[in-house]
């Protein structure tokens, strides 16, 4: 495969652009942004569409689930993962985005061993309620590596995240030679997992776009390449 060729999955946090999205096999969008119709439109094109699920965070009003605590970089707050309300409420989000037409699930913010790793055991708990409620839908991680091995037999994929290269406040850059190490551990032992494996590096540019596809096919990755706000189709 070229590298100027689509990968097989794209990430769009943005609206419309419907028949350059049916250029994809797998596409990961936001359920708000998209009609009934439109996945339709998708789905008769052999497109794949999966619903962004966050899991861990929470942009939307006050409610009592809600940690006072809130993420530095998009603002939303960190929840009581276990908390049985907010539970009902991803539950509820994930059945309305299958009933309106989603293929599967794209399950965000699972990095919880960072910030509260008390909630780890009510992330995977969480994690299986989707997978019996979804099931057989796709779904698909985006790291959750503080729940492996128990994440893999839950997910059918999952997506390694700034895997070679992210963003910072002076722009896109590769991570320093000890983070990538670091990540080249954890993508080894990602390929003993039976499980479709993806990359999501952030670039502005040729060499560092370049640099993320080699690298992520090194450890049997399918790489896509991205803007911070995912906003390329």
């Amino acid at each position: 495969m070229n590298l100027d060729e689509r990968p097989p999955i794209c990430f769009y946090y943005g609206n419309g652009h419907l028949v350059d999205l049916a250029e994809y096999p797998r596409v990961v969008l936001q359920p708000d942004f998209y009609s009934a119709a439109e996945l339709a439109y998708l789905k008769g094109r052999g497109v794949q569409t999966l619903a962004y699920l966050t899991l861990s965070e929470d942009q939307g009003p006050p409610a009592v689930w809600q940690r006072p605590e809130r993420n530095p970089d998009w603002g939303g707050a960190f929840v009581q993962v276990g908390h049985p309300d907010w539970v009902a409420h991803v539950v509820a989000q994930a059945k309305a985005a299958l009933a309106a037409g989603f293929d599967g699930l794209f399950l965000d913010t699972l990095n919880v061993e960072l910030t509260y790793p008390e909630d780890v055991p009510h992330l995977l708990t969480l994690v299986a309620a989707l997978r019996t409620e979804a099931q057989p839908a796709y779904m698909l991680a985006n790291r959750g590596f503080g729940m492996l091995p128990r994440l893999a037999e839950l997910v059918d994929g999952v997506v390694f995240e700034s895997f070679s290269a992210r963003w910072t406040e002076e722009g896109y850059a590769p991570w320093p030679p000890d983070v990538l190490e670091f990540h080249a551990q954890i993508a080894e032992q990602l390929l003993g997992l039976q499980l479709d494996l993806f990359a999501l590096d952030y670039a502005d540019d040729p060499g560092l776009t370049d640099f993320a596809i080699r690298r992520a096919r090194q450890f049997g990755m399918q790489c896509v390449v991205s803007d911070r706000a995912l906003s390329r189709v």
